[in-house]
């Protein structure tokens, strides 16, 4: 018996789990990059000390984009959120006024019609 074909919906919840793994591939590579850069600049350092100051630096780098990351997701939330609050309250209105204009149109059909009838 063959599986069902994901929905589409689970295949873009799929494409951007790997997208995101991908992305911190990619920023560990990147701070691990730096981290040895950073170290690279003191000649003086033992290997030990080389390695320790890369790896630190490499931590520091990966904490300050995981807070970078809350932030701006954080951020998101609000944004969705606000967005969110001013179209209902715009849809609010258009129905309110879409009533108000019904309810005016009758108003004049209604006298329209008691004056010519």
């Amino acid at each position: 018996m063959e599986a069902p074909f994901p929905t589409e919906r689970e295949t873009a919840a799929g494409i951007n789990r790997i997208e995101g793994y991908l992305l911190c591939q990619a920023e560990l590579r990147r701070a691990r990059i730096e981290g040895e850069a950073f170290a690279s600049r003191m000649p003086w350092l033992t290997r030990a000390q080389h390695e320790e100051v890369a790896h630190l630096y490499a931590q520091d780098r990966i904490e300050l984009s995981q807070k970078v990351l809350r932030a701006i997701a954080d951020r998101c939330v609000e944004l969705q959120e606000q967005y969110t609050a001013r179209y209902e309250s715009l849809r609010q209105r258009l129905v309110c006024l879409s009533v108000a204009a019904l309810a005016t149109s009758a108003c004049l059909y209604a006298g329209a019609w008691l004056a010519f009838r």
